[in-house]
């Protein structure tokens, strides 16, 4: 499952966002089934990041987001996000669950 979260961030909150950023991606590290996790500025609109986690299922992600340190960290940060969906799952596993050709 990736998750892809966009936020836009004015070049004066840079720095601050860029505090609570590697805070909650610090704590999105120590989350089991984390398996990737990526924060990138766009290159065409400065204003425009993305926080990118690949997790191992959609219950490792639900998982690191319910303690107390995600909801102290990570959730204040996500609040801030563009509003639009964000959690997408692999094509070969869309319907069923099971991996496609095999």
């Amino acid at each position: 499952m990736i998750v892809l979260t966009r936020f836009r961030v004015t070049a004066d909150r840079t720095d601050d966002f860029l505090v609570r950023a590697e805070a909650a991606a610090a704590v999105l590290r120590a989350r089991p089934g984390l398996l990737s996790l990526d924060l990138a500025r766009n290159v065409d609109d400065p204003d425009l990041w993305t926080l990118t986690t690949r997790w191992a299922d959609v219950g490792s992600y639900r998982r690191a987001l319910s303690g107390l340190e995600s909801k102290m960290v990570v959730v204040p940060m996500l609040s801030e996000a563009i509003d639009e969906p964000t959690a997408y799952e692999d094509p070969a596993f869309v319907g069923d669950n099971v991996p496609r050709g095999e």
